[in-house]
C-alpha cells in the first residue's frame, strides 16, 4: 500500500501532503500535537521548513538551542508552548539521526515486530502511549506497514490515525471534545 498523498489535518493541502509524505514531518507533527488543535500541531512541520528551507534532523538537532527557540517563536509561534516544543524537536531529531541515520521512516521499515515498533516509537521524545497507539494505526491502516503481532497493538477506539478525510477530522475532534466533557462531568 502507498503512503497516502495527504493528511488532510491541517486545513492547508501542502502542509497535508508534507506530513503525507516526509516522514520526519510526520513524526514532528506528532511531537507538537500536545495541547494545541490537530491543525495548528500538524502544520508546524510545514511553518518550520518554510522558516528553515528544510526539515532535515541533522540540521535541527544540531542547530543552536537558542536559535531554533527563535524561529519557533516567531510569529505565529509553531506552538503554544514554544521553548517546550522547540527543546522536543531537537530531541526528537536528535534520535533519529542517532538511532535512524536520519530518516524517521527507519522507525518502522527496519521494525520486526508491533512489539518492536510499539517500543520504537515509545522510546522517541514527546511521544507518549496514546500517539504511540495512533500513529501503530496510521502505519497499519494508511500506509500498508505489516509485522507480526501489529495488530494486537490497534485500538478499537477511533484515533487520528484513521483520519483520510476533512469530515472524518471534524468528526474524530468532535468525539474527543465530547469524551473530554463527559470525563470532566463525571469528576465532579
Amino acid at each position: 500500500m502507498p503512503a497516502p498523498a495527504l493528511l488532510p489535518w491541517t486545513g492547508d493541502e501542502e502542509a497535508d501532503r508534507l506530513i503525507a509524505s516526509d516522514p520526519n514531518a510526520l513524526l514532528i507533527g506528532f511531537v507538537l500535537d500536545q495541547q494545541v488543535t490537530v491543525q495548528k500541531a500538524f502544520a508546524g512541520p510545514w511553518t518550520l521548513r518554510q522558516r528553515l528551507g528544510h526539515l532535515d534532523p541533522r540540521l535541527i538537532a544540531t542547530m543552536d538551542a537558542d536559535a531554533f527557540l527563535a524561529v519557533c517563536r516567531e510569529k505565529p509561534a509553531v506552538h503554544r508552548f514554544p521553548s517546550t516544543m522547540a527543546a522536543r524537536v531537537q530531541d526528537v531529531c536528535q534520535v533519529i539521526v542517532d538511532e535512524y541515520d536520519g530518516d524517521a521512516s527507519r522507525i518502522w521499515t527496519t521494525a520486526t515486530t508491533g512489539d518492536d515498533l510499539a517500543a520504537r516509537l515509545g522510546a522517541l521524545p514527546g511521544i507518549g502511549p496514546l500517539k504511540v497507539t495512533s500513529l501503530m494505526v496510521l502505519l497499519a491502516r494508511q500506509y500498508g506497514v505489516d509485522l507480526p503481532g501489529l495488530e494486537a497493538h490497534l485500538p478499537t477506539h477511533p484515533t487520528l490515525g484513521e483520519v483520510r478525510t476533512a469530515d472524518e477530522l471534524a468528526a474524530y475532534q468532535a468525539g474527543k471534545r465530547a469524551a473530554k466533557a463527559a470525563k470532566r462531568a463525571a469528576a465532579q
